[in-house]
């Protein structure tokens, strides 16, 4: 049987050789377990497609939509040096108040996940890591849920008693994830974090690709510093000079975002660090190419005189 990365990278090549051979390049590099992971979750996403009407064609149109926004975002950055919004209000109205742009924003970060080979290798880091931090792991929190992915994997790592909850403001995330992640234990909560009342400590925190996306990211990780246990962990990434419609937040380098975490009272235990272009670490510089940053943080210990 045709493997449907296959099929998915086959049909954007036709449609845009020139992403495709980038995409085709990235297959080159993967091993056994990517293959394996990228078949079930694409198979589990076909048949969300079809609960909807849809089929895979229309994912890579989303897809290459998407593309193409990144491909002009990234113009625009390399001549301002900014991102094109610096503000929520200006996200808003371009991308999260407009459900057909977010509709097919969100299928084609979807395939991302996968063909983007910085996307994956951050999930395969996540899902190494994982298993030193759910020992004691009984509340779990997901700040931005997207489109469920992490959560889903987070079920199925945690004890069977460990509650689930999932806060995002997009009621287009949450719908999606409960697809993709399912009902069961997790409790979705449609609502903004500085709002949540959790009423309790989380063991896990899960903030995927958020800060970028807020004007105060220091005040969003000193709010999830209060949500999290004192023994707890939280797990973050966010990217560097990435321009995407609705990236406000611009992190310069990764130092700026290291310092951010230490800043809000955290300790970094273990850190990723991903390009997203296969070249050498002083072009990434040189160029602002995107660099997508992981970390596990823990809480630095109060001092006492």
């Amino acid at each position: 049987m045709t493997r449907i990365i296959d099929t998915i990278t086959g049909k954007i090549a036709a449609q845009d050789p020139l992403h495709g051979k980038r995409l085709l390049k990235n297959l080159a590099v993967h091993d056994a377990r990517y293959f394996a992971l990228a078949e079930i979750f694409f198979r589990k996403y076909e048949a969300i497609l079809r609960q909807e009407g849809k089929d895979i064609d229309y994912a890579i149109d989303c897809y290459l939509r998407m593309v193409e926004d990144v491909q002009a975002e990234t113009i625009e950055f390399a001549r301002s040096g900014r991102y094109t919004s610096s503000t929520f209000e200006e996200v808003n109205q371009r991308v999260y108040g407009r459900p057909e742009t977010m509709q097919y924003y969100m299928h084609g970060l979807i395939l991302s996940q996968f063909l983007w080979r910085h996307h994956y290798e951050m999930f395969d880091y996540y899902s190494t890591m994982l298993p030193r931090y759910t020992g004691g792991v009984l509340d779990y929190l997901e700040v931005g849920v997207g489109h469920g992915f992490y959560l889903s994997h987070a079920c199925d790592a945690l004890r069977p008693e460990a509650s689930l909850t999932a806060v995002d403001i997009s009621e287009t995330s949450i719908a999606l994830s409960r697809k993709f992640a399912g009902e069961g234990r997790i409790d979705y909560r449609l609502q903004d974090i500085f709002t949540f009342e959790a009423g309790k400590k989380y063991d896990l925190i899960v903030l995927g690709e958020v800060l970028e996306h807020v004007e105060q990211p220091l005040a969003l990780l000193l709010r999830l510093r209060e949500l999290l246990a004192d023994e707890g962990v939280l797990f973050f990434t966010t990217p560097a000079n990435a321009p995407a419609i609705d990236h406000l937040y611009l992190f310069r380098n990764v130092e700026e975002i290291r310092q951010l975490a230490e800043s809000a009272g955290f300790r970094i235990g273990s850190e990723k660090v991903l390009p997203a272009e296969d070249v050498s670490w002083e072009m990434v510089e040189q160029m602002r190419i995107a660099v997508l940053y992981g970390a596990f943080l823990t809480k630095q210990r109060e001092k006492h005189g």
